[in-house]
C-alpha cells in the first residue's frame, strides 16, 4: 500500500484529506508543522508528501528542498492558496512533481497523486544509472551533484530532473510535449513551452562550453542529448 505525507496545518483539511485518500487506496500520516514532517521523513518511508507552503513554524518550499536532499526521487505536490507565478515556477524549481492552488477539486487531486506516484516508482525503478560523466562532465544524479572541467555546478532539482531524462534517452530525439509530461504534471500545466526553452538554455550554459556540446535543438520537434557517457 503506497503511504503518503499530508503536511497541512489546517486541522479541518488535513482530516478530509486524510479521509479521501484512505477511501481510495492508500494509507495517510498527518503532519501539521514543519517540524514534524522532518521528522517523519527521517524516521519512515512515504510514495509522496503532499505540501503547504504556509506553516505556523516555517515555510513549505525550505521544507521540499529539505526533502528533496534526503530523498530526491521522493515525489512533492504543493497544495496551498499561493498561486502567484513566481510561487509556483520557485516550487517546481525545487523538484516539486505538481503545484495545486486551493480551492481544488478532489477528483483531480487523486488523478494527480495516481500520476506523481506512477511517475515516482518509474524514477525509482531506474536509479541504478546514478552516475553520468565523459570525462569532462560528471552527474551524479543520487547526490545531486554536477562538475563541469574540475569545477562544482549549481544545478536546481529541476534541472536534474531533466538532465535524468536526456542522459537515459541519449541519441533519441525527445519531443518538447514528452519532456513536459514526464518533467511535470500529465497535461503540461504550469509550465509551457517558454519555460522549457528558458529552463533548457539555462541549463546549456551550465553544462556546456565552447568545445562541449550535450543538448542539440532538433527544430519542431524537440531535443537530442548528443554526449557519450564513459
Amino acid at each position: 500500500m503506497e503511504r503518503i505525507l499530508v503536511v497541512e496545518d489546517d486541522l479541518a483539511l488535513s482530516t478530509g484529506l486524510c479521509f479521501e485518500l484512505d477511501a481510495a487506496g492508500y494509507a495517510t500520516q498527518a503532519a501539521y508543522n514543519v517540524r514534524k514532517a522532518q521528522y517523519l521523513v527521517g524516521q519512515e518511508v512515504f510514495s509522496l508528501v503532499i505540501l503547504d507552503v504556509n506553516l505556523p513554524d516555517g515555510n513549505g518550499f525550505e521544507l521540499c528542498r529539505h526533502i528533496k536532499r534526503q530523498h530526491p526521487e521522493l515525489p512533492v505536490i504543493f497544495l496551498t492558496a499561493n498561486d502567484l507565478e513566481e510561487d509556483v515556477l520557485g516550487g517546481f524549481d525545487l523538484g516539486a512533481e505538481d503545484y495545486i492552488t486551493k480551492p481544488f477539486h478532489m477528483k483531480i487531486l487523486l488523478k494527480r497523486v495516481e500520476v506523481a506516484i506512477r511517475r515516482g516508482g518509474r524514477t525509482g525503478q531506474s536509479a541504478q544509472a546514478q552516475v553520468w560523466q565523459d570525462g569532462f562532465l560528471e552527474i551524479d544524479f543520487g547526490a545531486l551533484t554536477a562538475d563541469r572541467g574540475g569545477q562544482q555546478l549549481v544545478i536546481t532539482p529541476n534541472e536534474y530532473k531533466l538532465l535524468k531524462v536526456l542522459t537515459a534517452n541519449g541519441g533519441n530525439v525527445l519531443t518538447r510535449q514528452f519532456l513536459l509530461e514526464r518533467l511535470w504534471d500529465c497535461g503540461g500545466n504550469y509550465i509551457d513551452d517558454h519555460t522549457l526553452t528558458v529552463t533548457m538554455n539555462r541549463l546549456r550554459a551550465k553544462i556546456e562550453d565552447e568545445e562541449h556540446t550535450y543538448i542539440k535543438t532538433v527544430r519542431g520537434m524537440g531535443y537530442i542529448w548528443t554526449g557519450n557517457s564513459r
